[in-house]
């Protein structure tokens, strides 16, 4: 059996007038497979170069088989259970940046460019005043896009015409204006004149994004009947389900160079994505960072057991119906149907969605997906959305790195990862102490979380006394049905 390449798949060639920032699951499985959609039907004709943001990715792999890769969609669509394979054949070049740095910057000089896509998840879009050095490849994704405007600012000296479309899809709110801060922000620390900041700000189209579809990514326990299925071996597979929705802020540039919601996809271009955006960050996004150490650490791996075993699955319900939907300001009916929707989809039979997948960078996702609806919810109801608490004293003992006599594949950034341990090492079980500190952790949550409500160090403290003394199966049993 042959490995997919362009031996086997007579793949179109067509100008790359898109770079993206990101090889990921989620890109191929959603941003890709729109970018193929828009082809098909003849809405754009463009490829895309795919840049690695960290020095360890898969842009290899990708090179390997010609950037041709399945995917594997699987739900649930107007009541019919549907599996169907498709390749996406969208991919036209593969640049790790820490080793091909003039190469990645030789696309500022193209001519075809015209679009910017990134996910580089939510910790992304932040301001480094270290990363500075361009002379050779920025740490950073706005060190890397800043130093690619800048080349292609001196190469068509100043050009307006040259500006491109930046469309962030980094899941935090306003993604587009908080880069275009960001940009701001390092280009003036680096000294740059402001000829050039104006023509960044202005030469450049940037619009916030919402994007939503649950990607599961390779799934290893299906390949060998995936490759007899298909004929041939695929070590790029990604599986993702039916259901999709992106949601992207009108602007006219980005609308023409892009016209995503001319094919009959789930695409819109909104006045303002905040409703979008907070339903689906709160419910989906929230609730499976809500779900993540509860359910693991009670021995279960993948999202739809989660919901199917009967406490955790009660503990998920309670929270997104009794905590998550008083906090967002829509219709209830609106949410009451959106939330089952979620539910529902993590039911999905053909998903397997790993817990430790969604794991990856939980500090970060717990301030920008949890955070929020703990502060909305104690401002509306002057009390404590218990559920979302013990979730947080479960990451607390999430990242203590031990199931049982197994140790966690903890991934995070590496200071976020020992300051934990830190935490860990000098408290112990002097667990009011170290729910303290924890909430107090200011460089994390970017707040001291002790402000929120008086009584929430000596909740945390409970839980996750609860948690240590009892091991989260009878903890959670406890809470959920006591």
């Amino acid at each position: 059996m042959e490995t997919l390449s362009a031996k086997i798949y007579n793949k179109p060639q067509r100008p790359i007038k898109i770079m993206q920032f990101g090889e990921g699951n989620f890109l191929r499985a959603f941003v890709d497979w729109i970018i193929q959609n828009l082809n098909d039907n003849g809405a754009i004709n463009s490829a895309v170069a795919v840049v690695q943001p960290m020095p360890m990715g898969r842009v290899a792999d990708l090179a390997a088989q010609d950037g041709l890769y399945t995917l594997r969609l699987e739900g649930i669509d107007k009541g019919e259970k549907v599996k169907k394979s498709q390749i996406i054949d969208v991919l036209g070049d593969y640049i790790n940046p820490f080793t091909q740095y003039e190469h990645y910057l030789s696309y500022a000089e193209s001519d075809d460019l015209e679009i910017i896509i990134s996910n580089t998840t939510e910790a992304g879009i932040a301001y480094d005043p270290t990363d500075t050095d361009f002379s050779q490849c920025p740490k950073s994704f706005p060190g890397k896009l800043l130093a690619f405007l800048k080349h292609r600012y001196d190469h068509y000296k100043g050009d307006m015409s040259k500006g491109l479309a930046i469309i962030p899809c980094e899941l935090i709110d306003n993604n587009g204006e908080e880069l275009y801060k960001v940009l701001t922000q390092l280009a003036e620390h680096v000294g740059y004149d402001k000829d050039f900041i104006k023509w960044m700000q202005t030469a450049n189209h940037f619009t916030s994004t919402l994007v939503d579809r649950i990607v599961p990514g390779y799934p290893k326990n299906e390949i060998e009947a995936i490759r007899e299925e298909c004929g041939y071996i695929d070590n790029n597979v990604v599986k993702g389900e039916i259901f999709h929705l992106w949601v992207l802020k009108k602007e006219e540039h980005v609308q023409k160079v892009f016209p995503a919601d001319s094919t009959g996809l789930n695409v819109i271009f909104a006045d303002d994505i905040k409703p979008y955006k907070q339903r689906k960050v709160k419910i989906l996004n929230g609730s499976h960072t809500a779900m993540v150490p509860v359910a693991y650490l009670c021995g279960i791996d993948t999202v739809g057991e989660s919901v199917n075993d009967p406490t955790i699955g009660k503990y998920v319900r309670d929270f997104v119906f009794d905590e998550v939907n008083p906090t967002i300001d829509l219709p209830q009916d609106q949410m009451v149907a959106f939330a089952t929707s979620v539910i529902e989809r993590y039911q999905n039979p053909y998903i397997r969605h790993e817990l430790m997948s969604i794991a990856l960078n939980s500090t970060t996702k717990f301030r920008t997906r949890l955070l929020p609806t703990l502060v909305d919810y104690v401002r509306i109801n002057g009390k404590l959305p218990l559920h979302l608490v013990f979730s947080f004293a479960a990451l607390c003992e999430f990242y203590k790195g031990k199931r049982g006599e197994e140790d966690i594949a903890l991934k995070d950034d590496p200071q976020y990862l020992e300051h934990w341990a830190k935490l860990w090492a000098e408290c112990g079980t002097d667990y009011k102490k170290f729910a303290k500190q924890v909430l107090g952790w200011k460089d994390a949550w970017e707040m001291d979380m002790n402000t929120i409500h008086p009584a929430l160090a000596d909740t945390v403290a409970q839980d996750l006394k609860n948690i240590e003394e009892k091991g989260m199966r009878a903890a959670v049993e406890e809470f959920v049905n006591g």
